[in-house]
């Protein structure tokens, strides 16, 4: 019974001297203040929010890192104003060992620029505004014509399968939406009109204009046509 009473006094004193060290330690390391901050862009490399403008966010203006106590900083609020700026998609914000304030970003991808009443601006991937950038102009597909509540998800699944795919994201550069929800569409390298029509079988008819370009490209056709149309989906229709 001596022994039993020993043992469980002992394990009782550890499990005190175990909290009492925590929490010393965890209390020493929150009155420690910040080294520096770092920010990591992860994926699209296109610089559309500055380093800068992200350090802004984390720190307050007038504020260095370094009289910043790691007790005082509330990270999940850190996040949500970064993942509230427009051209960023989500962040990531925690505090190294060594005192380093990071955040890693990820920035939003935009996917087609749109032309419509005078306004410009991108839709990002996931089917949403997103803001011109004084800082970097991406190569996406120039679009013309309205975008609504009604053909938006269309049109942005559209935009992702062009984007998406290596062939149609370096060959498609315009899009015109016409007043009936047909698509006119240019490439690149040549002066064809693309009549894509409506948006239907979208698959069926981008499978229908490369095989129909990797075969015209070979005999130089395609410096012959002004117009490519892709709305019967068992055939394409060219026009000299």
């Amino acid at each position: 019974m001596k022994i039993f009473n020993l043992t469980n006094i002992r394990l009782v004193l550890m499990f005190v001297l175990v909290i009492f060290l925590f929490s010393f330690t965890s209390k020493r390391n929150g009155n420690r203040k910040l080294t520096k901050t770092k920010v990591v862009f992860v994926g699209d490399n296109a610089p559309f929010v500055r380093q800068e403008t992200v350090n802004k966010l984390l720190i307050d203006y007038n504020r260095e890192a370094s009289s910043i106590q790691k007790l005082n900083l509330d990270l999940n609020k850190l996040e949500k104003r970064l993942n509230a700026q427009e051209m960023i998609e989500k962040s990531d914000v925690f505090v190294s060992i060594d005192g380093v304030l990071k955040a890693v970003v990820k920035q939003k991808t935009p996917i087609a620029r749109i032309f419509d009443n005078g306004s410009s601006f991108y839709i990002d991937y996931e089917g949403n505004r997103m803001p011109l950038s004084s800082n970097f102009t991406a190569r996406v597909p120039l679009v013309s014509g309205g975008i609504n509540k009604d053909n938006n998800e269309d049109l942005s699944a559209l935009f992702r399968t062009i984007h998406d795919d290596s062939f149609l994201k370096k060959n498609i550069i315009g899009i015109e939406i016409m007043t009936d929800g047909s698509l006119k569409m240019l490439n690149r390298n040549f002066d064809y009109q693309i009549d894509f029509g409506k948006l239907n079988d979208v698959e069926r008819k981008f499978q229908n204009y490369k095989a129909f370009f990797q075969k015209a490209v070979l005999d130089s056709s395609l410096y012959k046509y002004k117009k490519i149309d892709l709305r019967f989906t068992e055939q394409v229709v060219c026009t000299k």
